[in-house]
């Protein structure tokens, strides 16, 4: 709360980070707090997307900066998805920021990330995807390079904040595009994950380019972006509606990124993403007499029930009521 008060009075994202606060104050919170505790925050934000709508989720660490932290944190992720009836895909972003006792030690770190974090995720099957943050203050290309390397090496798939290199299966806050990329992105099947919750919650005045990267054919997914710095939002409906009103998309392109292309994204399009014969049972049922009305109604709630993989939300199977039980004692 004290970094959401500290921006709105105007101090920037690399401001408040400088002072202490942001994702290094989150590590130091993620360090202290047990698995169990963990699970069971994360476990609420699922059920809280889940009644939004959501029935599929990429869970990243990235907010405890340490071999132990990050792995504690795919470990709780782990453990909230067993309890969840819906789909979790894990990734590992280790590369979030550089912890401050690494500051003057960029290399270090990184050796931490490919030789420890990344194989110990990878052996113990507790990450799908290994992620990096490519931006100023923060990791470079060649970084990249490195982290992606040993994701490969461990049989893992990368995922990447902003950049084009290694055929990522997306490329995630994608704001700034040059022109002579965009040929590049649309020979590749990297789907662009735009974010513009975080846009939105961070006061910017330039949104994802939606419309420019539609228009050239390159495929372009929604997400939520839920973190508690930059997109406090458990809600997709008012994603596909600061979609449709900020980027430009229209519903239906808006509906088809938040769902077909976000399985694209996330490598599960062949049992995920629409309703076909043989694929999971994924549905939302929204309030509204046209689908258009989804992206209307601001930051509301029309979804009426859920299925996820079957299971209504709200009436769990007995199985997923004891799980959730066990991590409550």
């Amino acid at each position: 709360m004290l970094d959401f008060e500290k921006r709105i009075s105007g101090a920037t994202y690399e401001e408040i980070a400088q002072a202490g606060g942001g994702i290094a104050s989150s590590a130091t919170a993620v360090r202290k707090a047990p698995v169990k505790t963990l699970a069971q925050r994360a476990l609420a934000t699922l059920h809280d997307m889940a009644s939004c709508g959501t029935t599929t989720v990429e869970a990243k660490s990235g907010y405890g900066l340490s071999v132990e932290a990050e792995i504690k944190s795919l470990e709780a992720i782990q453990q909230a998805a067993k309890a969840w009836p819906g789909t979790v895909v894990p990734t590992l972003l280790g590369a979030h920021v550089l912890p401050k006792e690494f500051q003057s030690k960029p290399q270090r770190y990184l050796r931490e990330v490919c030789e420890k974090m990344i194989p110990q995720a990878a052996q113990r099957k507790l990450a799908a995807f290994v992620d990096i943050f490519y931006e100023r203050g923060a990791f470079t290309l060649e970084d990249c390079e490195q982290v992606f390397e040993a994701a490969t090496r461990h049989g893992l798939g990368a995922r990447a904040h902003a950049c084009q290199f290694f055929h990522p299966a997306s490329l995630d806050h994608m704001d700034c595009i040059n022109t002579e990329d965009i040929p590049q992105l649309k020979r590749r099947d990297t789907v662009v994950t735009l974010l513009p919750g975080s846009n939105y919650f961070l006061g910017l005045e330039k949104f994802p380019p939606a419309r420019t990267l539609i228009d050239a054919g390159v495929p372009v997914a929604l997400a939520t972006d839920y973190n508690p710095g930059t997109s406090p939002t458990s809600n997709m409906q008012f994603i596909l509606s600061l979609a449709c009103t900020h980027t430009k998309m229209t519903p239906a392109e808006a509906i088809a990124a938040a769902t077909i292309n976000g399985a694209h994204a996330l490598r599960l399009a062949e049992r995920k993403g629409s309703i076909e014969v043989g694929k999971d049972a994924d549905l939302a049922v929204f309030e509204v007499e046209d689908y258009r009305e989804i992206a209307y109604w601001v930051a509301g709630n029309r979804c009426e029930t859920a299925i996820l993989n079957g299971n209504r939300q709200g009436l769990l199977t007995t199985e997923t009521q004891r799980r959730i039980g066990s991590l409550s004692h």
